[in-house]
């Protein structure tokens, strides 16, 4: 019977786990707009160190500086999503415009 539950077991410690993690992301505002993404960054920014300091120094190992990053979540939130619509919404002009080029090209080279 053991053997049985111990799937089960497996898979409700995985969904929990799982469950924990996208609530956790949802509470501190990971998954809401671009200004709660960073605020929520901003915080992890200034908690983050000062934990990782405390436990290399009660584990007595030396973790390396971290490298500064200068990136700001606000100007790349979501900067595929625009510039895949940007790309949808000139593709008939360029289309067109590829088209032209082409038929130019086929015209001088029939001359």
């Amino acid at each position: 019977m053991a053997a049985k539950m111990l799937p089960v077991l497996k898979l409700a410690t995985k969904v929990g786990i799982a469950g924990g993690a996208v609530y956790v992301a949802y509470d501190s505002g990971l998954l809401g707009g671009s200004t709660e993404g960073s605020e929520a960054l901003s915080k992890a920014k200034a908690a983050i160190p000062p934990a990782v300091d405390e436990w290399s120094k009660y584990f007595g190992i030396k973790l390396p500086d971290v490298p500064k990053i200068e990136f700001s979540p606000v100007d790349a939130w979501n900067s595929g999503v625009r510039m895949s619509i940007h790309a949808l919404s000139v593709a008939p002009a360029t289309v067109s415009e590829y088209t032209s080029q082409g038929l130019q090209q086929v015209k001088d080279l029939i001359k």
